[in-house]
């Protein structure tokens, strides 16, 4: 059981435009964004965020795949699950993302994306030169790292909220590795 009221109907007023916007996006309201609209800022950031990093450089699928690798290694069931959905959506196959959620992808770019994330996640982004300078290797512009790092916070923060809340999932359930 959520260890908040997933709101809807009696949502703060200022979060109702943005359920609205998000409805409509998934055809439903997700209890995560339920949740988070207890606080209209932190659903303004949320949602913002996600529509922010969906006009980035990195693409759909990459992003998904990132925040795979990154739900299974917090024990995010949620975003584990909801990011398997989103991934196949944006074209990834089961195989891509289950090979994405363990950190592994068969061509080296994403592979290398994968390690990035998991590894700032791991060391609390105690990372090195020579972690940056592997991304640049595999075809990564400094625009795209940064891209990277944003995709880690969001994850962080939707990882942490359905961890942390206890909220429950509304999607198909994945497996965590």
């Amino acid at each position: 059981m959520s260890r908040v009221n997933l709101q809807t109907q009696n949502a703060p007023a200022a979060s109702q435009p943005i359920l609205a916007q998000i409805h409509q996006a998934f055809g439903a309201t997700p209890n995560m964004f339920k949740a988070v609209s207890n606080s209209p800022v932190a659903l303004q950031s949320m949602w913002a965020a996600f529509g922010a990093l969906g006009k980035g450089t990195l693409g759909a699928k990459l992003g998904e795949q990132i925040a795979v690798a990154i739900a299974n290694r917090n024990r995010c069931e949620y975003c584990l699950a909801a990011h398997t959905v989103l991934g196949q959506k944006a074209g990834a196959t089961s195989a891509e993302m289950s090979a994405a959620q363990i950190g592994k992808a068969n061509d080296a770019k994403t592979a290398a994306a994968l390690t990035f994330a998991l590894k700032v996640v791991e060391q609390r982004a105690q990372i090195t030169d020579q972690d940056v300078t592997g991304l640049r290797d595999a075809g990564f512009s400094d625009e795209q790292v940064v891209e990277i790092m944003a995709h880690i916070a969001l994850n962080l923060f939707t990882n942490y909220i359905n961890v942390a809340l206890n909220i429950p999932v509304d999607f198909p359930k994945v497996a965590l590795s």
